[in-house]
C-alpha cells in the first residue's frame, strides 16, 4: 500500500468563518450562496479603507480632500473640472464638494477660475502643489493597498479580480418601494 499525500492545508479560519459557522448553527435559513462572499467583500473593503485612512494624515489630507485632488488629477491636464462634474464624480452634494474645495483652496492646492467654455461657470483646477500632493497621495494609497495584499499570490489576485468583475457586471433590479395605498379610485 502506498501512502496518500496529506491534503494541502487551506487558509486558517478567520472571523468570517466564525460568523458563518455561528449562523449555520443559529439561523441557517438566513444564509445564501452570496452571504460569505458579501462578508468577505465587506471585510476587504474595510481593510482597504483603513489602509487609505492610515496614509492620509502624513499627507495632511482628509478622505474627502483626497477624493477631490485625486479626481482632479485623474481628469488629466489641465487637472480641472466644473464643480457639478466633480460633485457627480465623487457622489457628493454640491455643498459638500464646495466645502472641501474651499479647504483645499485655502491651502493652495486648488484654485477656482472662470470656465473657458462658459463665462457663467467656474472650474476647479489643481495648482502645481495640488498636482504634486495628488500624485504623492495616489502613490501612498497604492502602496498601502498593495500592503493589504502582501502574501497573496499574483495568481490569486488575478483570479479574484476576474471573479469580482463577473459578479459586478450584474446589478440587482431595484427593489419595489412601498408607496402606501393606491388613492386612485378609477
Amino acid at each position: 500500500m502506498t501512502a496518500r499525500p496529506a491534503p494541502e492545508p487551506g487558509p486558517a479560519p478567520d472571523p468570517v468563518d466564525a460568523l458563518m459557522n455561528a449562523w449555520r448553527t443559529e439561523l441557517p435559513d438566513v444564509l445564501h450562496p452570496t452571504t460569505e462572499l458579501s462578508k468577505r467583500i465587506a471585510q476587504l473593503a474595510s481593510a482597504l479603507d483603513q489602509a487609505t485612512r492610515g496614509v492620509l494624515p502624513e499627507l495632511g489630507l482628509t478622505v474627502a480632500e483626497f477624493d477631490v485632488v485625486v479626481a482632479l488629477r485623474r481628469a488629466g491636464e489641465p487637472y480641472a473640472m466644473k464643480p457639478n462634474e466633480l460633485a457627480r464624480s465623487l457622489l457628493l452634494s454640491s455643498g459638500g464638494t464646495s466645502n472641501v474645495v474651499n479647504h483645499l483652496a485655502d491651502r493652495g492646492l486648488v484654485v477656482r477660475e472662470p470656465s473657458p467654455d462658459d463665462g457663467r461657470s467656474t472650474m476647479i483646477r489643481l495648482t502645481p502643489d495640488g498636482v504634486e500632493t495628488a500624485e504623492r497621495a495616489v502613490r501612498a494609497n497604492s502602496d498601502a493597498h498593495q500592503a493589504v495584499f502582501a502574501g497573496v499570490s499574483p495568481a490569486a489576485v488575478t483570479a479574484a479580480t476576474r471573479a469580482l468583475r463577473e459578479v459586478g457586471v450584474r446589478r440587482p433590479a431595484p427593489r419595489p418601494t412601498r408607496t402606501g395605498r393606491n388613492r386612485s379610485r378609477s
